[in-house]
């Protein structure tokens, strides 16, 4: 009994494991139990430790998405002595809500590269944490896994800083911007150029952003990227040539400026020195005024009264005068006066005549009758041609020739033209032979 129910079973199992596919079927063996267990495939999302960091506010804030780092968070499936490198895209958002704040920019060129989340914290953000939801969707296997980041903005020192600049660097991209190594180029050759004792990275923005084209997939060509940075000392004398009226000429005829500096940043950046926007904060006037404030209390218009619960009746009769029946008189009095000009008004044929010449009269009754004969005609076309049509003198003796045919003649098989061997009376015009040898 036990081989025969363990032999149905099976059975069982084999058709169960036929319509569904993937399902595995384990047996526990005990007294009397078995069970079946069938693998179902889900797509499962991992949440992991929230992670802090603590931007300050008016200074450019960087955090890189590493795909190493997300990439433990996916089984491995590849086949052994194969490299994982799987495609990982990211998504980004402040918490319960479906996009990131408005200082919070975030770029991914391809599924194969790190992302990053870059931005300008503001002032009005100190002190409150800012959540930032990071799911990172795995393209091959369609996994996910979520990481919370808290911001955490604190206050600057000196916020915000008094002089700015902004630079135009046309040979990068924002992402190849934001790393580390070549923003830190990027700062050094500023300040060896301005000297400065502070000297902050405000803000990175890409020329899109600003509304710039797209370019063109030839010769690397670069988006170009706006880089803001901040310092506690005037402009150095490098960066207020550009104010000079010379280069100021030399810009707006879409030529380079001179710039003595321009070497040092030549190396590695190149710089639009024509877009280049110089900030003086403290000579910046206020345009703020203070609002006197009054007691707050309108002035009295009296007891607001409601209108009443019913309604007075309303005639449109007035209105409806107005409305259809002075146009619709109108338009009759118009219809009036002309059917009396069509109508009314004629002269008539007699009167026509009367007026008109005797000689053209003539003319015109013979044209008439002209055209009546010639549409009746038409009418008729077994009728005998007209003489008009047949030759009446003999081309050589002059003599008169008769008509060919009678009027009974049948014409419907005539030829329009004849030829000189049908003409009776006619002579024959000898022929010139042709040049050639002549026989008896």
């Amino acid at each position: 009994m036990l081989v025969a129910f363990l032999s149905l079973e099976m059975k069982i199992s084999i058709v169960m494991h036929a319509v569904l596919s993937r399902a595995c079927l384990t047996f526990y063996f005990s007294v009397s139990y078995l069970s079946f267990c069938f693998s179902v495939y889900t797509i499962l999302s991992k949440v992991h430790s929230d992670r802090n960091v603590y931007p300050s506010a008016g200074v450019l804030f960087v955090h890189v998405l590493e795909r190493e780092y997300f990439k433990g968070e996916f089984p491995p499936y590849p086949k052994p002595g194969e490299i994982s490198n799987d495609p990982i895209t990211f998504n980004t958002n402040l918490m319960g809500y479906p996009d990131r704040p408005g200082w919070l920019r975030y770029i991914q060129r391809t599924p194969y590269s790190d992302g990053v989340l870059y931005g300008s914290p503001t002032i009005e953000n100190v002190g409150k944490p800012t959540i930032i939801e990071i799911t990172a969707y795995n393209r091959r296997t369609f996994e996910t896994a979520r990481h919370n980041l808290i911001i955490n903005i604190m206050s600057a020192e000196d916020f915000p800083l008094p002089y700015q600049a902004e630079f135009f660097i046309k040979n990068m991209n924002v992402e190849e911007m934001l790393a580390s190594e070549v923003l830190g180029d990027f700062l050094g050759a500023v300040k060896n150029v301005w000297q400065p004792e502070r000297l902050n990275a405000i803000n990175i923005t890409s020329a899109l952003d600003r509304g710039g084209r797209v370019p063109l997939p030839i010769n690397d060509m670069k988006e170009g990227v706006y880089v803001m940075v901040g310092a506690d000392v005037p402009f150095s004398s490098c960066l207020r040539e550009v104010e000079n009226p010379q280069n100021q000429l030399r810009c707006s005829q879409e030529m380079e400026p001179v710039i003595t500096c321009d070497k040092k940043f030549r190396t590695q950046f190149s710089i639009d020195w024509c877009k280049i926007s110089l900030v003086d904060k403290t000579k910046q006037v206020s345009t703020y005024q203070d609002v006197i404030r009054g007691e707050g209390i309108l002035p009295d218009g009296g007891e607001y009264k409601p209108p009443p619960d019913t309604l007075k009746s309303r005639d449109y009769y007035s209105d409806f005068l107005i409305t259809l029946a002075v146009p619709s008189a109108v338009a009759l009095v118009l219809f009036l006066i002309l059917a009396y000009i069509m109508c009314c008004r004629r002269e008539g044929v007699e009167k026509r005549n009367m007026q008109t010449p005797d000689i053209q009269l003539v003319h015109h009754s013979a044209i008439q009758k002209s055209t009546k004969e010639l549409r009746e005609m038409s009418k008729n076309r077994e009728i005998a041609w007209p003489l008009s049509t047949l030759p009446v003198f003999h081309p050589v003796t002059g003599e008169i020739v008769p008509p060919l045919h009678t009027d009974s003649y049948d014409n419907t098989s005539m030829p329009l033209m004849q030829t000189q061997q049908n003409l009776p009376h006619q002579t024959q015009i000898p022929q010139q032979q042709t040049a050639g040898k002549w026989y008896p």
